[in-house]
């Protein structure tokens, strides 16, 4: 991912510079132009990146700038081409592959972030883990792990208790679990462990 993401990111970038002094930046502009393009595809990757770490959704500012950006970079390439299809499909394809490449890196960052536990479900199930009781997964006896993963359980509850939301609820799972760089679906659990009384039942 990441070599694809250089390679395409050098001729998006050798494209822009030339887009820039075609159109009279200064020889400083035109080195810093396609930086501020492609760069800002990373700054807001990156935020929305961290916004989901929290359980949120990025915001309309992220988006918006990550679509406008992307936009930006792939009409620039586009513009440096001879005026026919085959060379501005060529042209075009470095900003489709650096955008394509980065996004799919990001996905990955996204889901190595919340490591969590890998939740089988039975054959042919098509519940999702929304939809699916937590109950209904052998008592959850497997999102325990020994003493180890009882404590860690424990410790994320008091966090959830001493975290409430102004209106006195606790945050959601996901919100607890990113804390803990947890899966949602553990966090959920913990939520659940704790709203049924179990941590105060344990010695």
């Amino acid at each position: 991912m990441l070599l694809l993401a250089g390679i395409a990111a050098v001729v998006s970038y050798q494209h822009m510079h030339e887009l820039a002094r075609r159109h009279g930046e200064s020889s400083m502009g035109a080195i810093l132009a396609p930086l501020a393009v492609d760069g800002m595809i990373v700054a807001s990757s990156m935020s929305i990146l961290l916004a989901s770490r929290y359980g949120r959704r990025g915001g309309v500012l992220p988006w918006a700038l990550l679509i406008v950006s992307s936009l930006a970079s792939l009409a620039a390439n586009v513009a440096v081409a001879e005026p026919t299809l085959i060379a501005r499909v060529i042209a075009a394809w470095p900003s489709i592959a650096l955008i394509g490449a980065y996004e799919m890196l990001m996905g990955q960052i996204r889901q190595s972030c919340t490591p969590g536990l890998v939740i089988s479900s039975a054959p042919g199930a098509a519940a999702t883990d929304d939809q699916r009781p937590l109950e209904s997964e052998a008592g959850g006896d497997h999102l325990n792990q020994g003493d180890e993963g009882r404590e860690l359980q424990r410790l994320a509850w008091r966090w959830a208790l001493a975290n409430r939301r102004p209106d006195g609820t606790l945050p959601p799972g996901a919100v607890i679990a990113a804390q803990f760089s947890r899966s949602s679906r553990w966090g959920r659990w913990v939520k659940h462990l704790g709203e049924s009384g179990r941590f105060h039942q344990e010695p």
